[in-house]
């Protein structure tokens, strides 16, 4: 698994997730109860993960719809 994107905006996050599954890729969401622990506050940014293989493709996808991954 690789980092893909770190956030604490759980819209971007959303948007992102909903781009790469048109994609084919499946993603998954890190660190989400942890930020259900810092009460809703958005301190902790969530990470969202892609299978090694994919990693190319979903930077471009990302970069193609101007979400930039700051990694």
């Amino acid at each position: 698994m690789k980092e893909l994107l770190r956030t604490t905006d759980p819209t971007i996050i959303a948007w992102a997730t909903v781009l790469l599954q048109g994609e084919g890729i499946k993603t998954f969401e890190f660190d989400v109860h942890m930020s259900i622990l810092d009460g809703s506050m958005g301190i902790l940014p969530r990470r969202l993960m892609v299978i090694d293989r994919d990693l190319f493709i979903a930077r471009a996808v990302l970069a193609d719809n101007d979400i930039p991954t700051g990694l």
